[in-house]
């Protein structure tokens, strides 16, 4: 499962500078985290080594040169990090909810829709940055100027409108994350715990699991609440980035060892449907754009290159080895459990030391994740709140709304406590939006004006409907599982269904 599906520590430096504003009217930034970001922001040039070449003043964007940045392998890492989290784990169920036909051909389908929504993106903003004579935007950036640049007059009087709606579906999605690990962090200690007991050091038994139970999962939750407010009271970025670390480190080792399990005495396929029931298609669409949802990195990214223009090549590259990832782990996963597979695969290995110690390395890893995915809306909310109180109360107030907003996404995971439909639920209704949804109309909206192709707009209309037609389903669908009756999970492991 991003992100997020999705390493964050990118999301941070940048996503910020572009989704701060709440109003029209500027705001004085307090003594804070944010002040560095608005210095940050207002030293770009200087910070990324931006020189102007040519021209008198500068003023030309194409005169401004990075003799700064990151290469092109630092660039093509950051993008895979950005793509790997708990999406990733949840496929193996997408597929299922999908068909083992039909789920990975759609999976295929989603990635190329959203990589393809990812260079829209991309293009606009150049497009849009050598239109308007400026070094570098970002996501929202993107969609208030171009809004401010169409030819009707209603969309440039509301221009700013189109920053706040980006705004607000990234602090839906990164919430949406928090609210997601929390959830993972309940369901993988709870079966590490029960299976305490009957742990094994043989990964291959034959032998059937009896799982002790144990308290509910949602006061697994409430145990996480104290120890993640103490993390998210972490304010430095460069702190944070050593979590990042751990927490990349953490994941690269589970999903090695993952892999070499779910490769290993794959049983028959005959018996799993081809094509699975349309009624939870929507919570695959769901799933799968939760997985794909890292367009938010893409314009930070190419504005850190040292050489931007080759930007598209590393955004194919990089998100066709990830749409692979994702498709490889889907298959196989629900090629080795069947029917069985859970919301996360973690919780389908076997109860032996050895992938007991993997669900708690992925659960640390998802922990210090959490302080990461949770600094973007932190840097968005806290700055506006601040600058509304006397500066005696800054911190006061600062460390008021970071425990306010855990405990927000602590009670949404306590009242969504299954796995699989917060994914679902969270990707149809915030994900689509930023990855399917926007950049198509901004295409539109940026190049309708200076001649588009009618195969081009028909193409962009076709999918924004795609994607506001999974908002709406999948987000129904996802509402209407959880309104049905709760049907207790059977954590079985039991190995000897799985090996030959």
């Amino acid at each position: 499962m991003a992100t997020p599906n999705k390493d964050p520590i990118w999301n941070l430096e940048l996503k910020t500078k572009a989704t701060v504003t709440f109003s029209s009217s500027p705001v004085s930034p307090p003594d804070s985290t944010w002040k560095f970001q608005n210095k940050e922001c207002n030293n770009y040039r200087s910070k990324e080594g931006i020189t102007p070449e040519g021209g008198s003043n500068g003023s030309d964007p194409s005169s401004y040169q990075k003799v700064k940045g990151i290469t092109w392998f630092q660039t093509l890492i950051h993008l895979l990090k950005g793509n790997i989290g708990t999406g990733l784990l949840g496929l193996p169920l997408a597929v299922k909810n999908a068909g083992l036909l039909m789920g990975p051909l759609s999976l295929l389908l989603m990635g190329i829709v959203a990589v393809h929504c990812m260079g829209i993106l991309v293009k606009c903003a150049r497009h849009l940055c050598r239109r308007l004579q400026k070094p570098f935007l970002d996501y929202g950036d993107a969609v208030m100027y171009g809004l401010q640049t169409s030819p009707s007059s209603w969309l440039q009087n509301h221009a700013l409108w189109g920053r706040h709606v980006v705004v607000f579906f990234l602090l839906l999605t990164q919430l949406g994350f928090c609210c997601v690990y929390f959830v993972f962090l309940a369901d993988n200690l709870k079966q590490v715990i029960e299976a305490a007991n009957t742990t094994t050091t043989n990964c291959y038994s034959n032998e059937t699991v009896t799982l002790t139970p144990s308290i509910d999962s949602r006061l697994y939750m409430l145990s996480f609440l104290p120890f993640i407010v103490l993390l998210v009271f972490i304010r430095n970025l460069r702190v944070l980035s050593i979590f990042s670390m751990l927490a990349n480190i953490c994941m690269f080792i589970s999903l090695v060892v993952i892999y070499q399990y779910i490769v290993q005495d794959i049983p028959d396929p005959k018996n799993l449907p081809l094509v699975a029931d349309w009624k939870t298609y929507p919570l695959f669409f769901g799933t799968t754009i939760f997985a794909f949802e890292s367009i938010g990195v893409v314009l930070p990214l190419e504005n850190k290159m040292k050489k931007n223009d080759h930007f598209p090549v590393i955004l194919y590259g990089g998100m066709t080895m990830i749409t692979l990832l994702y498709t490889s782990l889907a298959c196989l996963g629900y090629l080795k459990f069947g029917a069985a597979i859970q919301a996360s695969i973690t919780l389908n290995l076997p109860n032996c030391w050895l992938f007991q110690s993997v669900k708690l390395l992925y659960s640390l890893g998802i922990f210090f994740t959490y302080a990461l995915q949770f600094y973007v809306p932190a840097e968005i909310i806290i700055p506006f709140a601040v600058s509304h109180v006397p500066k005696q109360w800054n911190l006061v107030v600062d460390l008021s709304i970071r425990t306010g907003l855990v405990c927000v996404t602590c009670a949404l995971a306590i009242l969504i406590p299954r796995l699989d439909l917060v994914i679902a639920l969270v990707g149809s209704m915030s994900s689509s939006a930023l990855a399917l949804i926007i950049p198509p109309l901004l295409e539109i909206i940026t190049y309708y004006s200076e001649g588009m192709s009618p195969i081009t707009i028909i193409k962009d209309i076709l999918i924004t409907f795609l994607g506001f037609f999974g908002l709406v389903v999948g987000t129904y669908q996802a509402l209407y599982e959880l309104a049905q009756p709760p049907v207790s999970p059977t954590f079985s492991n039991l190995t000897s269904a799985f090996v030959q």
